[in-house]
């Protein structure tokens, strides 16, 4: 049975076959052993198939694509969270919001009250928002944040806008972060320009948002914002530009503050008042925009004067002193790891004088001699430091050339060799020969080239003659030449040859004049100085100016003898365009190929020091120290001395018999006949062998030697 079944079945399959051969017509073997004819063509049978295929094909496609977008889903939000995770868990401490990792501020205050400089990070005390001006914050809103209540923390309308405009300008021109964001990048993060930087402050902008209200976020903004000068918060800021709290500033001026959030630097009132003017204008132009302000207000606002406090941009020039004094503070009180203030020697009326006749005499006479730098140094006889200008314009060049700058002072430096000569038995009064010498290899010439055969001390000095001034430094010793320049007052390194007797080895201006100071106060040696006390923020006296300087450095007798012959520098010799109407001496001095110019002298009441020159030792146009100097220093007296009355130098007080004096302390008796010079052999004839000293010939051309007029 099985086996006849078996052929049945493979006999149906071949005639199935024959069939669709002969007919084209398709058996459908059956799985009952019937065979089924399908009467439709071989071709409409296949159609439907095709169409099951290709809806399973999109059925495929489709699957798959549902497939991997969920399994990319899941994988980014796992790689977000991973990130997100990992900069979060990278977070600075965010207890810190209330804590201010600053450098100490360090304010200068001139002797009456007002600020001259402020350096470090300067912090005001906390203002609650409900106790500004409803200005101050609006201001800053206008400019800064317009939707702040609105947003979130993140303000996508601001980033959509700033990309566009950013795009269209093809540089970044405007950012799109909130003051969420800022306030989360200046508080807890750097200011570098990273990806990571950025999604750190995003996060920081929503914990903000969740941690704190709007008002509290506006509160702590504007306390902490950079705003130029050193200043952080609107208080610091307030009272840094107009003296005041900010819970006083006017519409302008609290416009003029939030300007300064574009650029600090660039529109500082201190820095370009007319530029912070400007940029205050704008803001409130956002400020009308915004609904701040009516029209009418903001015209009204426009015209309110804007007056700054101290150490504005009228006395920029204190930079000069306060640069300089910065760099001494350490040396007072150690390490600074608090809030300072400077109470200094300064006089804001003599700075002023200062500043304005350097520039006036640079303005004036600077061009057609060649001149375009000048520098003044002006103190008491004490040594306080009254006024300093270290240059033509602080803005153009924060070099100081009354501190920082050393130059020959020429024939200046003269009085201390007729000191050191007068120390050893000079008198003013002694014949001195203007001749001729040759000491080693050193021939030295006079500035106008004319021997003036023999003339008294005085006057070697009075008219700056170089030879009498050698045969004086060579008889007194360069040492001790050196020894009575340093006891004066001069640091600087001086060559120990007889070049520097005339001036050649350099000196800066305030050294130079501090050591003129002993000539104006009655021989007492000082140290310049220019801090009177130093206080930290709770009051607290760090330190106080007490004691003196060095003590007496000119006996009596000599401080008279060179007094006098000072004083004929400006009444008959060299620097008679110096000469004032009350009793006052000093000395001109000029260097080679007049490269620098000089005048230093005194009052009774002052002492002022004067440099004119180039940066670059470019020789100027025949100026000497008894030209622009002189005039430069009689300017700046004049106005110094007004209203003060004249009074007798120290060094020239009535009633002394100066010969007997000196004769009584050097031996020689005052019954001595008549200085002169038949009646003895002046000192300028005494025989100037070849220098056994171990004194060195100058180096390079041995007939070079400072002129001076």
């Amino acid at each position: 049975m099985p086996s006849r079944r078996r052929n049945w079945m493979v006999d149906t399959r071949v005639v199935a076959k024959s069939l669709r051969k002969s007919s084209g017509m398709r058996i459908e073997p059956s799985l009952d052993g019937r065979s089924g004819r399908s009467d439709e063509p071989n071709g409409d049978r296949r159609e439907p198939a095709r169409g099951r295929a290709k809806r399973r094909r999109r059925r495929n496609w489709f699957g798959a694509l549902v497939k991997w977008t969920l399994v990319l889903t899941i994988w980014s939000v796992v790689i977000a969270g991973a990130v997100l995770s990992y900069f979060a868990f990278t977070l600075p401490d965010l207890t810190g919001i209330d804590k201010f990792n600053r450098r100490p501020s360090l304010s200068f205050v001139a002797g009456d009250g007002q600020v001259l400089a402020t350096y470090g990070d300067l912090y005001g005390g906390v203002v609650e928002l409900d106790e500004m001006p409803p200005w101050l914050p609006q201001a800053v809103l206008a400019t800064e944040d317009r939707r702040f209540y609105s947003h979130f923390g993140i303000d996508p309308i601001g980033l959509a806008r700033a990309l566009y405009v950013n795009i269209r300008a093809g540089r970044i021109v405007q950012g799109g972060s909130t003051i969420t964001q800022q306030l989360a990048k200046n508080v807890f993060l750097t200011h570098e320009r990273t990806i990571t930087r950025k999604i750190q402050e995003t996060l920081l902008a929503l914990w903000l948002e969740h941690r704190f209200t709007k008002d509290q976020i506006l509160t702590i903004y504007l306390n902490r914002v950079y705003l130029g000068g050193g200043t952080y918060g609107v208080e610091a800021a307030a009272r840094r530009y107009f003296g005041k709290s900010a819970r006083d500033v006017t519409r302008l001026e609290a416009a003029v503050i939030a300007g300064l959030l574009r650029a600090p630097s660039r529109f500082a009132p201190t820095a370009s008042l007319e530029r912070a003017k400007a940029r205050a204008m704008t803001v409130l132009g956002l400020m009308v925009e915004e609904g701040y302000l009516t029209a009418a207000q903001a015209r009204a606002a426009a015209r309110e004067p804007l007056r700054l406090a101290g150490g504005g941009s009228g006395n920029r020039g204190v930079r000069y002193f306060a640069d300089w004094l910065l760099d001494e503070i350490p040396d007072y009180v150690g390490y600074i790891d608090r809030d300072l203030t400077i109470i200094t020697t300064l006089d804001m009326r003599l700075q002023r004088l200062a500043e304005q006749a350097v520039s006036t005499i640079l303005d004036r006479e600077g061009r057609r001699a060649n001149a375009s730098q000048a520098a003044l140094v002006a103190m008491s006889p004490d040594g306080a430091i009254r006024a300093m200008v270290g240059g033509r314009d602080y803005a153009q060049s924060q070099f100081n050339r009354a501190t920082d700058a050393l130059r020959q002072p020429g024939s200046s430096f003269k009085p201390f060799v007729f000191l050191a000569g007068i120390e050893t038995g000079l008198r003013p009064d002694d014949w001195i020969e203007d001749g001729p010498v040759t000491i080693g290899r050193y021939s030295p010439k006079n500035f106008d080239d004319v021997r003036k055969g023999v003339i008294t001390v005085r006057e070697a000095l009075a008219r700056s003659v170089n030879t009498s001034t050698l045969r004086i430094a060579h008889r007194a010793g360069i040492d001790r030449v050196i020894a009575t320049a340093q006891r004066l007052g001069i640091k600087s390194e001086l060559r120990r040859d007889l070049s520097t007797a005339l001036g050649a080895s350099e000196v800066n201006l305030l050294e130079l004049t501090g050591a003129f100071a002993p000539f104006a106060n009655g021989g007492t040696g000082v140290i310049p100085y220019a801090v009177v006390e130093i206080r930290d923020s709770s009051g607290n006296v760090l330190y106080r100016r007490s004691g003196s300087g060095p003590g007496r450095v000119i006996q009596r007798a000599a401080l008279e003898a060179m007094t006098d012959m000072l004083s004929a520098v400006v009444s008959s010799g060299t620097g008679r365009a110096a000469a004032l109407d009350r009793p006052a001496a000093g000395k001109t001095g000029t260097s080679q190929d007049y490269r620098d110019a000089w005048f230093v002298g005194f009052t009774a009441d002052y002492v002022t020091g004067v440099w004119i020159g180039n940066d670059d030792g470019e020789p100027m146009n025949r100026i000497t120290g008894g030209t622009l100097p002189a005039r430069l220093w009689k300017t700046f007296m004049t106005e110094a001395h007004r209203n003060l009355p004249p009074r007798p130098l120290p060094g020239a007080a009535p009633g002394f018999n100066l010969d007997s004096l000196i004769d009584s302390i050097f031996g020689v008796s005052s019954s001595s006949s008549p200085r002169a010079p038949s009646a003895r052999t002046p000192v300028a004839q005494e025989s100037f062998p070849q220098s056994s000293s171990p004194v060195r010939p100058v180096i390079g051309d041995p007939r070079y030697a400072p002129i001076d007029p």
